[in-house]
């Protein structure tokens, strides 16, 4: 086992620990069960900011997942576009998928003996078949079955096929699903002392012995991986699922653990990644070393099942397709002994099945990613997180479109979206939510909003501050959202945070620095990805997506405090439209508000005033939007049905020549160059794409 070496503390390490409130990176149960005494700590890097980032010439992916299709049913379509782009993928499945062992038919009730390594040898060749027909390739392609070594002299299977620039490898370390003595393996293994597990070797692997594996060596392993393929992008599951008190019933129909809407192997394994990303960070900065520049995406689960569905029909089409060939079919001539897939989800299943996991995506940690500024010398700067920490790219020069290298902030571990706002002379504020400690084996597992503060526009910044967590406990504050912040018209900074109940909790900073204490703001429930904004008039308002509405709040004049606006307590008011994700909002002339969101399960956006007047919009895309106002009218950023940028007006819709890769959800900035996308490529640097003469040439899609 290798681990970081201790080094000594600095003074300005010390302050920025003090600052943050940290004292380790540690551990944490799954949910709110009695576990044992905390062990040793998961090493993290040191938070102060000004290390060296390591750049790769090269784009990877990595995605690490629990079971085979999970990574179909989560993760996709974000995986096939960068599959489609050129990206090599790198695909773990930490447990066997053997179950019960049973590779249940559809429509028969006998399904033979039990045969767990049969089982989990039908699920890998499934996956086989799926990726062969997502790299282009036919579904009975010949793999290169081979071993790899891991750390800790462990071994694993894996499965590699190549279609020109197209690369897929899939590693299978095979930890059991079930032991005699515990029904969860994983969760065991993440929340336990003193569990080990031994591997289950699937039918028709080139691997001859099992391997054991405990807490440290699992995360030993994942470093090791991360380590030999420097991966620019990693996928992970949800490592902090909501909150969800369901009848038991229902809940072990939905396959969820107590408590909470996702499969408890989900949880485990999307924990264990994050420790092993906070590791490897720390293991590769010991001694001066590098940062891995490597951007983070987490993945919603069973999430799916409770909130409105995101996906287009073309889109799902698409998605559900890849199911196919991993569901498989008992009559098929694989090549595979065991089976041709998993039949439980063979054909058009995935689709009729009343859980409608297929159905959405969701990104853990919604927003734009980078933040994006104008600066006082009309360079934009890009403010993202790579290798875990806080970082700024900025423009080479004004308008060129090339970024130089990125600026090490700090502030790490933290989750992958950033909170900005700009105070009134021109600072740029920063909150991020941070994984103030994670691990496993009974210790801590805490989340906080941290903020970062320049000293002067365009210049240097403060230490980090720590802003708490509007949650009574560290479980709780485990499921909180993105910070998302807007500076009003006198002076004052919103914060605003959904919360453990699917609702929001906000806090105020006075124009002289200080914090006001959390407050919750009553409404229905809603989905994380806030939208702020300023309106004419100076009042802050702040929407959220809800389960067939959405949620309004703000100030009934400028100074007061922010409260619910629609749907109204006694039910009076605007109820706009269900919505089908996230929100964006637009200040109008007329003193209000206009919100552009998708419509569920739908390529069409809702475009609504405040007042309730509603206008059409072309946009046909799928995903979270940008708005952003130019001299013309708005001008919307979605992604197109290909998974592009596209800018669309009143007039048309543009899109950029040549190969544009999205990871996230891509910024909108409108500059004298006009508008601007920027995002982060798959090879963990930024983009730029400038649509040039759409401020001028612009009709308006709706009037502002």
């Amino acid at each position: 086992m290798t681990h970081a070496r201790t080094r000594k503390t600095s003074p300005r390490r010390r302050s920025i620990l003090a600052a943050l409130g940290v004292t380790s990176i540690a551990a944490g149960a799954l949910s709110g069960c009695s576990v044992p005494a905390p062990q040793r700590p998961v090493p993290a890097a040191d938070p102060a900011p000004g290390m060296a980032i390591a750049s790769s010439r090269r784009a990877q992916l990595m995605q690490i997942v629990a079971h085979p299709d999970d990574d179909l049913y989560f993760m996709n379509p974000d995986t096939e576009r960068l599959l489609d782009a050129g990206v090599p993928l790198l695909s773990v499945y930490v447990s066997a998928g053997e179950h019960t062992g049973i590779n249940k038919i559809p429509g028969r009730h006998h399904h033979g003996p039990e045969d767990r390594p049969g089982y989990s040898s039908a699920r890998h060749q499934g996956l086989r078949q799926a990726y062969a027909t997502l790299i282009g390739l036919d579904k009975f392609s010949d793999w290169t079955k081979g071993v790899i070594s891991l750390r800790g002299n462990r071994l694993a299977e894996i499965n590699t096929l190549t279609n020109g620039h197209r690369r897929v490898e899939l590693v299978f370390l095979n930890l059991p699903m079930h032991t005699g003595r515990r029904w969860m393996a994983l969760p065991s293994l993440w929340r336990d002392r003193g569990v080990g597990v031994q591997t289950v070797i699937a039918k028709d692997s080139p691997l001859r012995k099992t391997v054991s594996y405990g807490h440290q060596g699992l995360i030993d392993v994942l470093v090791g991986l991360m380590e030999q393929y420097r991966p620019t992008v990693i996928q992970t599951l949800d490592p902090d699922p909501d909150i969800q008190h369901s009848d038991e019933r229902t809940r072990k129909h939905d396959s969820e653990q107590p408590g909470y809407s996702d499969h408890a192997d989900h949880t485990a394994v999307a924990c264990f990644s994050w420790a092993a990303m906070v590791r490897w960070v720390a293991e590769a900065t010991a001694d001066g070393g590098r940062v891995p520049g490597f951007v983070a995406q987490a993945f919603r689960g069973y999430y799916n099942r409770h909130w409105p569905k995101n996906l287009p029909p073309r889109v799902l089409k698409e998605k559900a397709a890849a199911l196919v060939p991993y569901g498989g079919d008992p009559g098929w001539e694989c090549g595979n002994a065991s089976g041709c897939g998993d039949y439980s989800v063979s054909g058009d299943r995935p689709l009729k099945n009343s859980k409608g996991w297929v159905r959405s995506t969701h990104h853990r940690y919604p927003g734009a990613r980078p933040v994006v500024a104008v600066e006082r010398t009309e360079r934009l700067a890009a403010y993202g997180v790579l290798g875990l920490r806080a970082v700024r790219w900025r423009e080479t020069a004004p308008g060129s479109g090339r970024w130089g290298a990125p600026d090490d902030l700090g502030g790490g571990p933290l989750a992958p979206a950033l909170g900005s706002a700009v105070l009134e002379d021109g600072r740029q504020l920063l909150f991020g939510l941070r994984f103030a400690a994670l691990g496993g084996r009974g210790a801590e597992n805490r989340r906080e909003i941290v903020l970062l503060e320049e000293r002067a526009p365009g210049g240097d910044f403060r230490a980090w501050q720590g802003l708490g967590n509007p949650e009574y406990n560290d479980d709780r504050g485990r499921r909180i959202g993105v910070p998302v912040a807007v500076t009003a018209a006198d002076g004052r900074v919103h914060l605003f945070v959904r919360t453990a109940d699917k609702r929001i909790s906000t806090r105020v900073r006075d124009v002289d620095g200080g914090w006001s204490a959390w407050r919750i703001l009553l409404s229905e429930e809603i989905q994380d990805g806030l939208a702020a904004v300023v309106d004419r008039a100076g009042r802050v308002h702040v929407f959220a997506a809800g389960r067939d509405t959405v949620q309004h709040w703000g100030q009934e004049s400028p100074g007061q405090d922010v409260s619910i606006r629609t749907p109204a307590p006694d039910g009076h008011g605007v109820r706009f439209p269900a919505p089908g994700g996230p929100v964006a909002a637009l200040a109008t002339s007329d003193g209000g508000v206009r919100l552009y969101y998708r419509q569920p399960s739908s390529p069409l956006v809702t475009s609504i005033h405040t007042d309730g007047s509603r206008q059409h919009t072309e946009a046909t895309g799928y995903g979270p939007l940008s708005v952003a106002a130019t001299p013309g009218g708005p001008v919307l950023l979605e992604q197109d049905l290909g998974g592009r940028p596209r800018l669309r007006t009143a007039k048309a819709a543009l899109s950029p020549k040549g190969p544009f890769v999205i990871t996230g959800t891509p910024a909108l900035m409108v500059t004298g160059h006009g508008p601007t996308a920027v995002g982060i490529g798959a090879d963990a640097r930024p983009w730029s794409w400038q649509a040039r003469g759409v401020a001028k040439e612009t009709r308006p899609i709706s009037k502002v």
